[in-house]
């Protein structure tokens, strides 16, 4: 049986103009810059707006892209989930975002998902003593 999740931890959304959506998702739907991880934002990462625990991550982007649908858990989850894909014989890639970690994986119809864990430090350290 799977791991569970906590909450849709966010939702990839690809715009042409950061500036413009930033302000468009924050008049209409109400969603503001969520400070701790505005750092991403710059050098092409992305901007991550909030509304209450829904988060949208804004890249910039000319061209159309596919949404990733990201569950956020924590540590031991993290882990459960990539020794549970490991087992299933899905493919996946483990990612240091340096503020959280993330698995990508998609489903057979080429669909992105991505499973997110924010304990960064406590992750960091098992996955470097697993190695």
């Amino acid at each position: 049986m799977p791991p569970g999740f906590s909450r849709v931890d966010h939702i990839h959304i690809y715009v042409t103009d950061l500036t413009a959506a930033e302000k468009w998702y924050g008049d209409n739907l109400g969603f503001t810059r969520l400070p701790a991880l505005a750092q991403w934002a710059s050098g092409g990462g992305p901007l991550t707006l909030a509304n209450g625990s829904v988060h949208l991550a804004l890249f910039d982007s000319k061209t159309p892209q596919d949404t990733t649908v990201a569950f956020g858990v924590n540590c031991a989850d993290f882990l459960c989930w990539q020794q549970h894909l490991k087992n299933c014989g899905i493919h996946f890639s483990r990612v240091d975002h340096r503020l959280a970690w993330s698995i990508y994986f998609a489903d057979p119809d080429g669909n992105p998902f991505e499973i997110t864990s924010y304990d960064y430090a406590e992750l960091a350290a098992k996955l470097a003593a697993a190695t």
